[in-house]
């Protein structure tokens, strides 16, 4: 058997051109950028608590200006890598530039810790001046971080050794993961783990079953490695935690997020008090498909219901969705398109999964892709295609405000997902094609939301197993991995004894330790402001724009405030898991032939 089906992606690369013509232009805009960093540093250093609003301005302008540029080449570097992992070439460069960033960065370490050293009062009196309105939310940032900061020699030596620490850790996982071929039963070829993982949506559970065999004996030949990585990233983690005065694994990514512990904690006991949910639906789908669940069942598509969707049919249902949305949204997704911002094909070497790269305000976000025409990768298009529209939207911010906080960063995603479902949807007259459009778009919402929530269960454990008993074995993980994902499944699904194994492929883990609640808060979200959207049409379409085109401006319960929504009140999460129920409750219905 072979997934190297036609899909019409095969020849869909990005154009990096439109960042670099060469690496000669690249270390060109580096040289630029440290001369300017060094030219403030001797200008402001020393009297970022005393200069006038207007020249401390001026000065973040200078300094945004450099960001942009290092961001520019590091885009550049990361994306270049990205689809051919196994070059050594690309990760030489990605490394040349990683450290000329860190190096340049510590020029200008100085202008955030002294600021982070003014008093907060006298801090709020300074960011009332108008000439600081483009650079005041991050300042505000900086002062909520203060007690966190370390002196400016510290800082230094923390950046400088991230270089060959931490981020030297996940660059190896990235790349062994990619390099990492996967043999399935059945098969003459060996497969990328991201293509072998794609199995689990066949609808022959003969070829589930050995695509997953096949990713366990993977996953167990890369053990000691993979092993290795996570304990080091764990005892990083607590080091710097320790260091900076934290009092959790988890608070430097609250505080990142924008939100509070309370906040999270409403979260994820609002989500582990509804796994009765999970199980219900997957007891569904079993009888659906006439057989008990395995782990690698949980994808199957229902009896006639397996597709393939080209691209170009992709591309048409995703941004006519968009577009009836709001048309501005329709054309700049077709954009990613016809500029070729857009990197689609699996490939061996190429980065697994899928992200949209903001890249720079002066540049456009680029999107990867690793598409095999499944129907799950028509959602990921409009999920990425998302995080391109916001990201694009709000580069007008500038340097210091166009991102945002994880807690909303998923927010434009998952509605992309939802406006194509509903698309879908309304195009689908065919009762047994609406049950498996519903079901679908319930497993987006179960991975999203309780997987995602369990796996944070997972990081929680292993984080406080590592700083409280020490170094965890491959039997540790394998078992805080089993206990918080049967936590959710209960007797539904049988979970294998290989997937055990499955928590060491998983990137978030290892490169965003505390990411992945950010995925049921915009879920969650998304379904509030969705509810919104059907109540008050076209009003709210010019609303959420504004919301997006705002980026990191403000804090995220503000933001989201303007559209009536209170992100601080513990019903609000209920209200998004009612509405996965409600969809339960209909594929429950259609199931019976209603």
């Amino acid at each position: 058997m072979s997934d190297a089906l036609v899909t019409g992606a095969e020849a869909v690369r990005w154009d990096l051109t439109h960042l670099y013509a060469d690496e000669a232009a690249l270390d060109a805009d580096l040289a630029t950028a440290e001369r300017i960093a060094i030219a403030v540093a001797n200008d402001v250093r020393g009297r970022i608590a005393t200069v006038p609003p207007a020249v401390l301005a001026a000065a973040y302008d200078r300094i945004g200006e450099v960001m942009d540029r290092v961001g520019r080449a590091q885009t550049y570097a990361f994306l270049a890598w990205s689809t051919d992992t196994e070059d050594a070439a690309r990760g030489a460069t990605m490394q040349r530039v990683t450290e000329a960033a860190t190096r340049i960065g510590q020029l200008l370490l100085f202008a955030d810790v002294e600021w982070a050293a003014v008093e907060p009062t006298a801090a709020a009196e300074r960011l009332a001046d108008p000439a600081l309105a483009r650079v005041r939310h991050h300042l505000e940032l900086q002062t909520a971080a203060r007690a966190h900061v370390l002196s400016e020699p510290e800082e230094k030596i923390l950046a400088e050794r991230d270089v060959t620490g931490r981020g030297a850790w996940d660059r190896f996982f990235d790349e062994t993961v990619a390099r990492a071929r996967v043999a399935v039963a059945g098969d003459d070829e060996t497969l990328p783990v991201d293509v072998a993982l794609a199995r689990l949506h066949d609808p022959d559970r003969d070829v589930r079953r050995a695509a997953a065999e096949g990713v366990t004996a993977t996953l167990t030949r890369l053990e000691h490695p993979l092993t290795f990585v996570f304990n080091t990233i764990l005892a990083d983690k607590a080091a710097s935690d320790r260091l900076r005065g934290y009092p959790s694994w988890d608070a430097s990514r609250h505080l990142a997020n924008e939100t509070d512990a309370a906040s999270v904690g409403a979260l994820v006991e609002a989500v582990t008090g509804r796994y009765a949910l999970v199980q219900r639906y997957y007891r569904l789908r079993a009888r659906l498909l006439g057989h008990d669940l395995a782990d690698y069942d949980r994808y199957a598509p229902l009896p006639g219901a397996s597709r393939r969707v080209g691209w170009d049919d992709a591309r048409a249902l995703v941004t006519d969705a968009y577009a009836a949305f709001l048309p501005e949204m329709g054309d700049l997704a077709r954009r990613f398109f016809d500029e070729r911002w857009i990197d689609a094909p699996p490939v061996p070497g190429k980065r697994g999964g899928a992200f949209s790269h903001g890249a720079v305000p002066s540049a456009h976000p680029y999107i990867l892709l690793n598409y095999t025409g499944r129907p799950r990768d028509v959602q990921t298009l409009a999920h990425e295609l998302g995080h391109g529209v916001h990201q694009y939207l709000a580069r007008d911010q500038g340097v210091f405000h166009a991102g945002t906080p994880l807690t909303t960063a998923e927010t434009a995603s998952v509605f992309g997902e939802r406006l194509t479902f509903e698309t879908l949807l309304a195009r689908t007259d065919e009762p047994a094609e609406r049950l498996a459009l519903v079901m679908e778009k319930i497993d987006d919402s179960m991975a999203t939301v309780f997987r995602q929530i369990t796996m944070n269960r997972f990081e929680d454990r292993i984080h406080t197993h590592r700083r409280t008993a020490g170094e965890l074995t491959p039997e540790d993980f394998a078992g805080h991995w089993m206990e918080t994902q049967r936590a959710m499944y209960g007797d539904s699904v049988t979970l294998t004894d290989g997937y055990a194994r499955w928590w060491s492929y998983i990137p978030h883990f290892v490169g965003s330790p505390g990411y992945v609640y950010a995925y049921a808060f915009g879920e969650l979200l998304v379904l509030a402001l969705h509810a919104r959207y059907r109540a008050e049409g076209a009003p709210f379409a010019a609303r959420y724009r504004e919301l997006l085109a705002a980026g990191g401006s403000d804090y995220p319960h503000v933001l989201a405030g303007r559209l009536g929504v209170d992100l601080r009140d513990p019903a609000f999460w209920n209200e998004g898991l009612d509405a996965i129920e409600a969809l339960v409750a209909e594929a429950e219905r259609l199931g019976e032939g209603g």
